[in-house]
């Protein structure tokens, strides 16, 4: 009789000691979702360039909001360590004794060329569920940047769709306010 082959889950402490211990390439582009170790798809040339956009954009957001592009975020109730394209964070003194948590985010960006039913489907309910305030999705292929707000253990209350000849202030920054085609960069 065949047995089937069950999945292997890791704690963030698990993949952490994994990584540490050179389990894993150097260069491999992995998250730890839910406990399991999924592979990030390449970073293409426009999701690159919309990411160097967004860094330039968001850094007007200091100095009460610092940027993390492309860094691991900690979600330990979910055993998760998600890397969203951009995190602008809470500016803590403490930051060089711990790594950033949900309760630092202000804002995550996630950007979707290829991975947007990923994004959609797996990496937003775990920001919902940890209280992240507000995640813009951007869908490349759509070129709208998807606004999502009050969060829920059942995922985000309030979605809003933003085109090009639109604008969107971040929820914690509700003074500062971004063109869409800025974020998208030239059509």
């Amino acid at each position: 009789m065949a047995v089937p082959i069950q999945k292997q889950l890791l704690t963030i402490a698990e993949f952490e000691r994994a990584w540490d211990d050179g389990a894993f390439p150097p260069d491999a582009r992995l998250e730890l979702i839910r406990g399991e170790i999924l592979e990030m798809t390449p970073i293409g040339d426009r999701h690159a360039l919309c990411v160097i956009w967004l860094c330039d954009l968001l850094a007007d957001l200091r100095p009460l909001g610092i940027l993390s592009p492309q860094n691991p975020l900690r979600l330990p109730p979910q055993e998760s360590v998600p890397q969203p394209d951009v995190a602008v964070l809470r500016r803590r003194a403490d930051f060089a004794s711990r790594p950033p948590h949900a309760g630092d985010v202000l804002l995550l960006v996630e950007v979707a060329d290829t991975s947007l039913v990923y994004d959609r489907k797996r990496k937003l309910p775990l920001y919902a569920e940890n209280g992240i305030p507000e995640v813009w999705l951007i869908d490349l292929n759509s070129e709208t940047v998807l606004v999502h707000r009050r969060p829920s253990r059942e995922g985000y209350r309030e979605v809003r769709a933003c085109r090009r000849g639109e604008a969107i202030s971040p929820a914690a920054f509700p003074e500062k306010s971004f063109a869409v085609a800025d974020i998208l960069g030239p059509a």
